[in-house]
């Protein structure tokens, strides 16, 4: 596909995403995964991408195969949806799990191939729900939780891949407004961590020297206002 270093980016379309593939652009051949539509093409126009539309739940071997080479995977795609465990039904913890968790698995297992010949890279955007649970997180942070497993592991099983987890606090994104809503809170932009702050994250961790594997970043917003 490309002479550069090639990185596939799910969840691009917008916010952390689409960050993270500004972040890269300079180092990378961006693929560009979302599930279509005027966003998703817009970002590929940007920064010269390659988009990957698909919905990432019905994914198969076949929307990856012509990929090639794949030295960095970042997983940036996720949903959730707030409640309490007694109001909370089954079928939103299997929604949650498909995308949080199951897609990522599932996307990690197709491209392993092309990330052990490039001795690659993956990078998987947690959230501080992977580490703590608030009442009424219940569903998504299991799949954090989850996720976190699924780094883990990919870690010890495949030790010529670099494996990195990144636990950011909340987020000034689209997503934030619809979890504030849920919430039935303020949305204050001022208090939440950029999205750029996050990509800044990834960045640091695949430009990291040879030597030095970073497999955990935890990120908080900072106290009081920003300068």
């Amino acid at each position: 596909m490309s002479e550069r270093p090639v990185a596939l980016i799910t969840g691009a379309s917008r916010g952390v995403g689409a960050a993270v593939a500004r972040a890269l652009a300079d180092r990378y051949a961006l693929v560009l995964g979302g599930r279509g539509g005027a966003a998703l093409e817009k970002i590929c126009q940007e920064l010269g991408a390659h988009p990957l539309p698909v919905d990432l739940t019905e994914l198969t071997e076949a929307d990856v195969a012509h990929l090639g080479r794949v030295d960095l995977l970042v997983h940036s795609a996720g949903v959730i949806t707030l409640g309490a465990i007694a109001t909370t039904p089954a079928e939103v913890w299997r929604a949650t799990y498909e995308v949080n968790v199951v897609a990522v698995a599932e996307l990690t297992r197709l491209l392993l191939p092309a990330l052990r010949a490039t001795r690659g890279q993956v990078v998987f955007i947690n959230s501080g729900s992977g580490l703590r649970v608030h009442p009424g997180w219940a569903s998504y942070g299991a799949s954090k939780h989850a996720l976190r497993a699924l780094a883990d592991g990919l870690r010890l099983e495949e030790p010529a891949i670099r494996v990195t987890s990144i636990f950011p606090g909340r987020v000034d994104t689209d997503m934030q407004r619809r979890v504030r809503a849920q919430e039935n809170g303020e949305y204050q932009p001022e208090r939440y961590l950029a999205p750029e702050s996050v990509a800044a994250a990834v960045l640091a961790a695949v430009t990291a020297t040879p030597d030095a594997h970073v497999t955990e970043i935890t990120l908080r917003p900072a106290p009081g206002p920003v300068t």
